[in-house]
C-alpha cells in the first residue's frame, strides 16, 4: 500500500515550470560531477594516441554525447593538448588540478550545456507529464506506463535536439560564421531535403529510446521495492539515488551494442563533415552491428562495458535523486503557500 502511494502522482502539487527548474538543476549537478571523468579519459586517450587535425572524438558531460573536432590551435579544443604527462586516472586528476587548476577538470563543458540542459529539461518534464497523463487516462498503475512514457519522452527530446547537434558539428568542423552556417544549411536542405538535418537521428533513437524505456521501467520498480523494504511512504534522496544507479546500470548494459554503433556513426558523421568523406551506403545500424560481430565477435558489441557503466550509473543516480529532491522541495513550498493563504 505504501509503495502505491509513492507512485500515484510524484509530480502532484507542482507546476510544469517547477518540474523544469528541478530537472535543469539536476542536469547542472550531473554535468558538474560527471564531466571530470570524461575529461580525464579524453586526456589519457590523447596522450596514448595524439589527435590529428580533423580527428573527431566523443565528449560526454553526463547528459549527452557531443562530437568534438580537433582543430590545431583552436581555443575550444586546446584543453586536451596540454603537455602534462599522466601515469593513470588518479594521477591525471591530481596533476590536472595541481598544474592546470581545478577548473580544467570541466574543460569544454559550457558549449555542450547549451543543448544538454534544454534536452534534459524537455525529457524529464515530458516523462512526468506523460506518465501522469497515461495513469490518469488508463486508470492504471501498471509497470508498462513508465516504460511507454520514458520511450515517448526520449523520442521527443532526441527529435528536437538532433538537428541542433548536427548544426553544432558543422559550425565546429568547418569554422563557419553564423551567416556561412545559414547558407550551408540552406544548401544542404536544398540538396538532400529537410530530413538531412536529422542525419544521425536513427542510431541515437535506437540507443536512447530503449535505454529510457528500460531505465524508467526499472527505476519505478526498484524505487517502490526499496520504499516497501524500508517502510517509507515517500522515496528519500538515497532511495532515488540507489534506484537511479541500479536502473541506469541495467539499461546501460542491455543497450551497450547500440551505444557502440551510435559512437561509430557519430564519428563517421563528424568525419563526413570535417574531411568531406562521402557517405557510406553500407553503414546502416543493423549492417554495422553485423560487421562488428563478424570482426570482433559478440564481445565486440559489448566493448567499453566498464567505462560506460562507470559513467552512466553515477550520472543516472545524481540526475534522478537531484530531480526528485527538487520536486519534493517545490511540493513542500507549494503546500506552505496554500496553508499560508488560508
Amino acid at each position: 500500500m505504501m509503495a502505491e502511494n509513492t507512485s500515484v502522482s510524484p509530480t502532484g502539487g507542482i507546476t510544469p515550470l517547477q518540474q523544469m527548474l528541478a530537472s535543469g538543476t539536476g542536469a547542472l549537478f550531473t554535468s558538474l560531477f560527471v564531466t571530470p571523468l570524461d575529461v580525464v579519459k579524453i586526456r589519457l586517450q590523447a596522450q596514448r594516441t595524439p589527435f590529428s587535425k580533423g580527428k573527431c572524438f566523443v565528449y560526454c558531460n553526463g547528459l549527452m554525447d557531443h562530437l568534438y573536432v580537433c582543430q590545431n590551435g583552436n581555443s575550444c579544443t586546446a584543453w586536451y593538448k596540454a603537455p602534462t604527462r599522466f601515469t593513470g586516472t588518479l594521477d591525471a586528476f591530481v596533476k590536472i588540478t595541481r598544474y592546470e587548476g581545478i577548473r580544467s577538470l570541466w574543460s569544454g563543458l559550457p558549449p555542450t550545456l547549451v543543448m544538454a540542459v534544454p534536452a534534459t529539461v524537455i525529457y524529464f518534464t515530458s516523462y512526468d507529464q506523460l506518465r501522469d497523463y497515461l495513469r490518469c487516462r488508463m486508470g492504471s498503475q501498471g509497470a508498462h506506463v513508465p516504460l511507454v512514457a520514458g520511450a515517448i519522452a526520449r523520442l521527443g527530446a532526441v527529435t528536437v535536439i538532433s538537428p541542433l547537434e548536427l548544426i553544432r558539428t558543422k559550425m565546429q568542423s568547418r569554422q563557419l560564421s553564423y551567416r556561412e552556417l545559414r547558407v550551408c544549411i540552406q544548401s544542404s536542405v536544398a540538396q538532400d531535403g529537410w530530413l538531412s538535418l536529422w542525419r544521425g537521428w536513427g542510431p541515437t533513437v535506437l540507443r536512447d529510446v530503449p535505454f529510457s524505456a528500460l531505465y524508467w521501467f526499472n527505476y519505478e520498480l526498484v524505487k517502490e521495492w526499496l520504499c516497501r523494504q524500508s517502510r517509507l511512504d515517500e522515496a528519500t534522496f538515497m532511495v532515488s539515488f540507489t534506484a537511479g544507479a541500479v536502473s541506469g546500470t541495467v539499461a546501460a548494459v542491455l543497450t551497450l551494442p547500440f551505444d557502440v554503433v551510435k559512437t561509430q556513426r557519430q564519428i563517421e558523421l563528424g568525419d563526413r563533415e570535417t574531411l568531406r568523406v562521402a557517405a557510406s551506403k553500407s553503414s546502416s545500424t543493423w549492417l554495422l552491428l553485423r560487421r562488428i560481430r563478424a570482426e570482433s565477435g559478440t564481445r565486440g558489441l559489448f566493448a567499453g562495458f566498464l567505462p560506460r557503466v562507470i559513467k552512466v550509473a553515477p550520472a543516472c543516480a545524481i540526475m534522478i535523486s537531484t530531480y526528485e529532491f527538487g520536486k519534493t522541495f517545490f511540493q513542500k513550498l507549494n503546500q506552505e503557500r496554500r496553508l499560508g493563504s488560508l
